[in-house]
């Protein structure tokens, strides 16, 4: 009887622990990674495949209750707070505060409260959490994230200067809303992916953030007269600006041109590689002279043409400060000859010129450009070149302007000569060494196994070579090398089936 009764106590006691470890534990369902403010704890909502334990700890408080002791006594809990903001602080350089002050605030009390530190937020980069396709959150969840994201706004984001909102289809006139009411120092807003960005929610972040200077719209759904609206009331402060090609770009385009964005210095335009929407039309002075301070122009796979001189527009200087074009495309090109000169006039401090694609434009219209330090040089072919005619020669004026500053070469895909192709190197190889050149992609060309020999040996600093497909090099040969190591070993293969073949 007696070991009958101590075993039923034994159960017992085994059952009342399971229970209280059930009511520790939170239901699954969640599918968002973000953190909410009650208190002095931050709590995970946690993902929909897996089950999250709050472990609250334990506290004895003084009678001071400013002084709370408590029963973590590990080496964290002991550490100067200000060594330990340090730390936060190179975390936060290198991964932003979200996730990792999330995390960090979880270890004990001290953690936390120097993870509450507004000036470790000020970079935040918020995304939603991988979902079942097609579901649909629950009313309870919903509620549950508006209430996260607006503690965390209100009680974490004093001093963010940097936003970021990633694939969020809900709640973002919420989230606007709240960054408009509570981040005056914001600077930058990024919204990615996301969906139903109205015109008074983008228009609230521009009238109530004075400091806002970079915008960054790329593949979201966004109102169509939301962009058109905010430039026109909120542009004259804009420095950099993210744009996906739609219906509107070209209405858009006319407005930047119009004056709206006198402190443009980057302008970005991307557009899908199966989209085939219209081209954009542009008067290249009009943007000249209203975007005088631009520095970067990207419109990456953009059916992109200009329009005639218009007799109202001025003679102005042209992109005088334009240190990168970008008019890369992997389908259809309008850019020729005449378009890049009206482009480039004055140009003087231009070091990145991308022209992938744009078949139209000639070696030597090229070479004769203004700028004098040209570092990075993109020409590669990466679409269907059966029926485009190429140049054959004018590839060695390239590398004479530039020898001196070329950093990265590419001439995939170009119908340059095998003897134009060896004089080109050849440049490159003069005085025996090449400290500058650093990558050089010659997929598909003629190029020869003695050409790349020489490149290869006065090359020193370059890290990069792409033969993939070139029908002179032999074979095991054709393929990308990166890094020192993998660049002399070529060398030495190279070199060794060249003699192998001049001794047969």
């Amino acid at each position: 009887m007696a070991s009958c009764s101590s075993q039923g106590r034994g159960s017992g006691k085994r059952h009342k622990k399971v229970r209280r470890r059930r009511r520790g534990q939170r239901p699954p369902g969640q599918d968002y990674y973000i953190q909410d403010t009650h208190k002095d704890m931050l709590l995970l909502i946690p993902s929909e495949m897996e089950e999250s334990v709050i472990v609250v700890k334990r506290v004895r408080r003084t009678e001071d209750d400013n002084h709370i002791i408590t029963t973590d006594s590990g080496w964290g809990s002991v550490m100067p707070p200000e060594i330990l903001h340090r730390v936060f602080l190179m975390v936060v350089g290198s991964e932003g505060a979200v996730p990792a002050m999330c995390r960090l605030a979880q270890v004990c009390r001290l953690w936390l409260q120097v993870a509450s530190t507004p000036d470790l937020w000020q970079r935040v980069s918020v995304s939603q959490c991988w979902t079942l396709p097609g579901k649909k959150d629950p009313p309870k969840l919903q509620n549950k994230v508006k209430n996260t994201i607006e503690a965390l706004i209100q009680h974490r984001l004093s001093q963010v200067s940097d936003f970021s909102l990633h694939h969020w289809s809900d709640h973002i006139t919420l989230v606007l809303q709240s960054l408009a009411s509570s981040c005056p120092l914001l600077t930058s807003l990024t919204l990615s992916h996301c969906s139903k960005v109205t015109a008074d929610a983008l228009l609230s972040v521009g009238e109530r953030c004075p400091l806002l200077t970079s915008l960054n719209l790329q593949n979201s759904q966004v109102d169509s007269n939301a962009l058109f609206r905010f430039l026109g009331l909120c542009g004259s402060g804009l420095q950099r600006l993210y744009l996906s090609f739609s219906a509107q770009t070209n209405s858009i385009m006319n407005l930047l041109a119009s004056g709206c964005c006198p402190e443009l210095r980057v302008l970005e335009v991307n557009r899908g590689i199966q989209d085939r929407t219209k081209e954009v039309h542009v008067c290249a002075e009009e943007l000249q002279a209203s975007c005088p301070k631009l520095e970067v122009l990207r419109l990456l796979n953009v059916i992109f043409s200009l329009k005639s001189k218009s007799s109202l527009s001025l003679e102005s200087p042209g992109f005088c400060r334009l240190q990168e074009l970008c008019l890369a495309t992997s389908t259809f090109s309008l850019i020729n000859d005449g378009f890049c000169k009206r482009l480039l006039r004055d140009c003087t401090q231009l070091k990145v010129l991308d022209l992938r694609g744009c078949y139209k434009v000639t070696p030597e219209v090229i070479s004769d450009l203004p700028c004098t330090d040209l570092e990075r040089l993109y020409l590669g072919m990466y679409c269907s070149t059966m029926k485009l005619a190429l140049p054959s020669s004018g590839c060695s004026l390239l590398t004479r302007r530039w020898r001196h500053s070329l950093q990265e070469l590419d001439l995939s895909g170009q119908n340059f000569s095998e003897a134009e192709l060896s004089r080109t190197l050849g440049i490159l190889c003069e005085g025996g060494a090449n400290e500058t050149l650093q990558s050089l992609s010659l997929v598909g060309t003629k190029v020869t196994a003695a050409a790349i020999r020489d490149i290869l040996s006065a090359g020193r600093a370059l890290t990069h070579l792409d033969l993939t497909s070139c029908r002179n090099i032999p074979r095991g040969l054709k393929c990308v090398y990166r890094g020192r190591e993998e660049i002399q070993r070529c060398l030495e293969k190279l070199s060794t089936k060249m003699e192998e073949e001049s001794s047969e």
